[in-house]
């Protein structure tokens, strides 16, 4: 992989709304994640073996460490977060009722969306029992990684 190569996947992540690019060529693996501070740019060789997996360190950035569902502070108030980068929809189909909607009883393990990624549907669940208080994205609108999506009152 040339110097020219990494500058371009650099300049696609810097201009664009991706967070996070992950390009492999051969053994030469190539991360770029964005965050609000600057870019991280790393490599490693891909490695299959467990033994050389430990002694490669893994770079986390803050938003990857946080929990997909955090509670509120000072609050009963729970956040539903986006687990992945894609487009959320709030029914199963584009002539169907919406999963969930502000009001509505849920228990865990209810679906209250979809995110599409890469053609791939992911039914995002609830971890909590509760009460939806607010929906934080449209339909059909694009959603980051850690982003929240919903507001649930835990009961």
């Amino acid at each position: 992989m040339d110097l020219d190569l990494i500058k371009k996947l650099v300049k696609i992540v810097d201009t664009s709304g991706v967070t996070e690019l992950e390009v492999q060529e051969g053994e030469l693996k190539i991360k770029i994640v964005k965050n609000s501070q600057s870019n991280v740019v790393y490599s490693q060789p891909a490695i299959s073996s467990p033994q050389h997996l430990a002694a490669i360190p893994q770079i986390k950035s803050e938003q990857e460490i946080k929990a997909p569902v955090e509670k509120v502070q000072a609050s009963n108030l729970y956040e539903v977060r986006s687990p992945i980068v894609g487009t959320l929809y709030r029914a199963p189909a584009p002539d169907a009722d919406p999963y969930v909607q502000v009001g509505d009883t849920i228990s865990k393990g209810t679906i209250l969306c979809i995110v599409e990624a890469m053609k791939l549907m992911n039914e995002i669940e609830s971890e909590v029992d509760g009460k939806i208080m607010k929906i934080l994205v449209d339909n059909g609108k694009p959603v980051e990684y850690n982003q929240p999506l919903f507001l649930i009152e835990r009961n």
